[in-house]
């Protein structure tokens, strides 16, 4: 009794009225003074209540229950010693908490941070999804040399905790950032089906590399070609043309292994998909409105791209393997897989006039890049073609080659400059995940042989050659983008050579491991064949006919 005697003692300071009647507790919790008021100026109430505390007060003493829960704080503190001017104040958060209110703002501010956790998680798979994606057709490798598995990726669902999320959570509606297009034309999606979406996208035969570009807009274009839902369709009569493109490819290599099979000659096995990539990347060019095509390339597949892409007749070709041959009669007297080709002819995908030319090329692979680059900038001079809009250059490469030789990168870094632009070029990489006979881990420092590109924000469109579409889809992007952007962009065939360096190597001496997967490889024409005898695309007789020209 004697802290209440002493309570009532200060009640009794003139002051301002602040207790009026049965209510005012409550009236003293929802005003929002309490809270953010000083504790030292805050009023406490007048003498002439002091019999409604008293009352109260003994009221309390037999039930805490009967009074306000600000009351009982109040009483509360002050049997706990509080001076009578701080007892009645107290502690917002228990106040708070009393009402629901901490709760709520506790589900308040975990709802902001697992959509952040979120929008984190869509941009951990935009920058280092490619790292696990599914790029190499043996399964022996990683397209990459950083093998190690991002943390912030969810290959598993214990890495959900990276992101202070839970399996508890996967059936969350979350609202999409808008960096992202996994949505389609919806803007909001299930945890579940936000990653495995981002999974279909960023983490199956097909791996990007672009967030290093520092344009927002290029970004976007990327996110929306490839996150797009449904947006890698080809209809029946794309696929059957691939699959032709597919035969002649490999038919054209087979036909000289039987034929020649001691002849060096470089062959395309392991890659057969470069002939239909290249032949898309013409078309798609064409239907924008190119009109002349500038290649480039070492000699690995150059016999192939000459038959099926540039149209050079077969018995020139074939007359190269003849041993009495003398140089007089042919050209320059450089071996097979050296010499180039023009050729105009009409593209049969849009019916428009196109001219392909192939530059000559020595044994130093890499040499002829600034020779193509110098040629196409002569024709779309002569052409007044400022914009490339009509001239373009392909430049094929070898993944060795493209990561070891300095002219790869002195020739990036004309791309841009106002007196030697083209305005963009195609680069296709034939990646054999080998360089002659040397294993990528002792061959350079970088991740990827294509890092070279990134110094030019070049974006860097990695894919399975044992998947035909998605190669497909891929030139097809990459041709838009250099139309769109005149800007260089890099495609990476990750793919591997059946054979030895040339046809006279045996590689099971220096890479055996790699060799023997090889053997078992199923070959690529035969893989895409089944899948769409299986969805009734063709028929196996139609396969089997296109097999016997």
């Amino acid at each position: 009794m004697s802290l209440l005697r002493l309570l009532v003692a200060t009640l009794k300071h003139p002051g301002i009225q602040f207790l009026k009647n049965q209510d005012v507790a409550r009236k003293v919790f929802l005003q929002n003074r309490l809270c953010v008021s000083s504790r030292a100026t805050e009023p406490f109430p007048s003498g002439s209540n002091s019999n409604y505390v008293e009352e109260m007060y003994y009221a309390w003493l037999e039930n805490p229950k009967s009074v306000h829960k600000s009351w009982d704080l109040f009483f509360q503190n002050a049997n706990a010693g509080a001076l009578p001017g701080q007892a009645y104040l107290p502690d917002c958060s228990s106040l708070l908490q009393s009402h629901g209110l901490t709760q709520t703002a506790y589900k308040a501010e975990k709802l902001v941070e697992d959509h952040l956790a979120v929008q984190s998680l869509i941009r951990a798979y935009q920058i280092r999804g490619h790292h696990v994606a599914q790029l190499d057709p043996l399964g022996i490798l990683d397209a990459d040399l950083d093998s190690f598995v991002p943390s912030d990726l969810i290959t598993t669902i214990d890495k959900l905790g990276f992101y202070g999320l839970h399996e508890s959570d996967l059936d969350k509606v979350f609202r999409l950032p808008t960096t992202t297009f996994i949505g389609g034309n919806e803007a909001t999606l299930s945890l579940r089906e936000i990653i495995k979406r981002l999974e279909s996208t960023y983490c199956q035969h097909i791996g990007l590399e672009f967030m290093f570009i520092n344009d927002v807009e290029q970004c976007q274009w990327i996110r929306q070609k490839f996150e797009t839902p449904g947006v890698m369709k080809f209809t029946n009569e794309e696929k059957r043309t691939l699959l032709a493109r597919l035969v002649r490819s490999m038919r054209f290599e087979d036909f000289l292994a039987r034929k020649w099979s001691s002849e060096k000659r470089f062959g395309l096995e392991g890659c057969e998909v470069m002939i239909p990539a290249l032949k898309t990347i013409i078309d798609k060019s064409s239907e924008m409105g190119i009109e002349y095509v500038i290649m480039g390339m070492p000699h690995r597949g150059r016999l192939n791209v000459l038959a099926n892409v540039i149209r050079k007749e077969l018995e020139q070709i074939f007359c190269q393997f003849d041993p009495k041959l003398e140089a007089a009669d042919e050209g320059s007297g450089d071996v097979k897989y050296h010499l180039g080709m023009y050729h105009e002819r009409i593209n049969r995908a849009t019916n428009k006039k196109i001219t392909l030319s192939l530059v000559a090329n020595p044994s130093h692979l890499e040499a002829v890049d600034p020779v193509v680059q110098g040629k196409t900038k002569a024709e779309q001079f002569y052409r007044g073609d400022t914009e490339g809009k009509k001239v373009m250059s392909i430049l094929l490469h070898g993944d060795a080659a493209f990561a070891g030789q300095g002219v790869v990168y002195e020739t990036f870094h004309l791309s841009d400059l106002p007196s030697y632009t083209t305005n963009g070029t195609i680069h296709v990489v034939v990646n054999n995940q080998i360089g002659f006979t040397t294993d990528p881990r002792m061959a350079r420092s970088s991740p990827y042989p294509t890092d070279v590109a990134r110094v030019v924000n070049a974006p860097i469109f990695h894919v399975n050659a044992d998947d035909p579409e998605a190669v497909m889809y891929v030139c097809n992007v990459a041709a838009e983008w250099r139309n769109t952007f005149n800007k260089d962009v890099v495609v990476d065939l990750v793919c591997y050579r059946r054979r030895g360096h040339n046809e006279m190597d045996e590689p099971m001496f220096t890479q055996p491991l790699m060799y023997k997967q090889i053997h078992k490889q199923v070959p690529v024409l035969k893989k895409y064949a089944d899948k769409l005898i299986a969805d009734g695309t063709v028929t196996l007789q139609e396969f089997e006919d296109s097999l016997a020209f």
